[in-house]
């Protein structure tokens, strides 16, 4: 039964990460070409995921350039490394990092699952060289709710009122890509930006997938807590293949600021 499960979860991780990469890939890509990403860089990625972007990264800064590849979870990392790419598991809530040290510092959809978020911000950005950019990414689920009266169509699925719930009792925080703006301006840094992207999720679409992949991720809490029964449950699994199903997805806001150099007013 464990190793049933075991399986079912790394089938599970991979549709959400495979989800997450069809959705949000090509923006991460070109948020980081443009703070100027190339050959040569000092690259720290938090939170492998699929290991997309932290391959696309090996390939941009090339044989003289550098990648690191953390993740807590280890089984994320088999296969990652190259010649340029190192991995390592590692513990962002708990475990330091190397000060001052990289040129590009990125994560995506990791710290509104820590409790401890803020002080892990922190410590990401106290890792940036002076003159390199911290460039994060994080959903934004409270923002833009589903509005049936303006758009006729629109809902919000028992079992998503059920996943804000969960969350809740994880310490998990469902509007932080909103304030990763005022955070990283907090720090001092430099040419800070933000922008936000949603889209409206359908039947088929890859958002879909995503919401059901981690509807099922957190079936057991949401019924064990009673926030949720399994008939409900099951019936909104259908809901998201209905062809008539609509509903705004989470807002995905990156943020970016650049560590001022020596130079500048340094912080």
């Amino acid at each position: 039964m464990a190793s049933d499960r075991a399986v079912d979860d790394a089938a599970n991780a991979a549709t959400r990460f495979a989800a997450l990469s069809e959705l949000f890939d090509s923006a991460t890509r070109r948020y980081l070409l443009d703070r100027g990403l190339s050959a040569g860089w000092r690259c720290l990625e938090v939170g492998v995921g699929s290991g997309s972007i932290a391959r696309w990264m090996s390939d941009r800064v090339g044989a003289a350039g550098r990648v690191l590849a953390t993740d807590i979870d280890a089984r994320f990392l088999d296969g990652l490394a190259r010649d340029n790419l190192e991995t390592r598991r590692h513990d962002v809530a708990r475990e330091p990092l190397p000060a001052r040290r990289f040129d590009l510092v990125h994560i995506r959809m990791v710290l509104i699952h820590l409790r401890e978020r803020d002080d892990v911000l922190r410590r990401l950005a106290n890792a940036v060289a002076p003159g390199g950019w911290l460039v994060c990414e994080e959903f934004d689920a409270l923002s833009m709710p589903a509005d049936p009266d303006g758009s006729p169509g629109e809902i919000t699925p028992e079992t998503q009122a059920a996943m804000t719930r969960v969350g809740a009792d994880r310490g998990l925080d469902r509007r932080f890509g909103r304030l990763l703006f005022g955070r990283l301006r907090a720090f001092g840094f430099a040419d800070v930006g933000a922008e936000g992207r949603l889209s409206m999720a359908t039947a088929g679409s890859p958002m879909a997938t995503l919401l059901e992949a981690s509807y099922r991720l957190r079936r057991a809490e949401m019924i064990a807590g009673g926030y949720v029964t399994p008939e409900t449950f099951d019936r909104d699994l259908a809901l998201l293949n209905d062809d008539a199903f609509m509903m705004p997805s989470p807002i995905m806001w990156t943020a970016w600021g650049r560590r001022p150099l020596e130079s500048e007013c340094g912080v």
